[in-house]
C-alpha cells in the first residue's frame, strides 16, 4: 500500500463530581495514535478533518437528522442523496479557503459545474 494512514483514538474519562450534569459530555483525557500503514506525519493526524466533514454533511443533508421529515427510510434514497451531495460539494461548490472547487484544485475539472449539469448527469445514469 502506498498510503500513509494513522488512526487517532480519543480516550474519555468519567466526569468528576462537580461535572455530573446529566447531559454533559465526557472529558477527553488523552489520545492514542496508532500507525496503520506507511509513515504518516504525526502533526497531520487529527480527528478535526473527519468531524468537520461529518458536520458539513449533516448540515447540508437533513437526511442524516433522524427527527426530520427528510430522514431516509430507504437505503437507496439515502445513497442517492449522498452521491448528489458528494458531486455538488466537489464539483459545483466554491470553497472559501481554496477559492475554487476541490475538483479544480485536484485537477479533475477545469470549471465550476452548474446544477443543471449535475441533474442531467444523474438523469442519464443507469446502474
Amino acid at each position: 500500500m502506498n498510503c500513509d494512514y494513522a488512526m487517532l483514538q480519543k480516550i474519555y474519562g468519567a466526569p468528576s463530581d462537580e461535572e455530573t450534569r446529566r447531559y454533559s459530555p465526557a472529558r477527553c483525557i488523552g489520545c492514542d495514535m496508532k500507525v496503520v500503514s506507511g509513515d504518516p506525519d504525526p502533526k497531520h493526524v487529527s480527528t478535526s478533518y473527519v468531524e468537520r466533514h461529518n458536520l458539513t454533511m449533516r448540515m447540508s443533508m437533513r437526511r442524516f437528522t433522524r427527527l426530520t421529515n427528510a430522514f431516509s427510510k430507504k437505503v437507496e434514497n439515502h445513497a442517492a442523496m449522498v452521491a448528489i451531495h458528494a458531486v455538488h460539494y466537489n464539483f459545483a461548490r466554491i470553497h472559501k479557503t481554496l477559492r475554487i472547487t476541490p475538483a479544480m484544485a485536484a485537477g479533475l475539472s477545469d470549471r465550476v459545474w452548474t446544477l443543471e449539469e449535475i441533474v442531467s448527469m444523474a438523469d442519464g445514469y443507469q446502474p
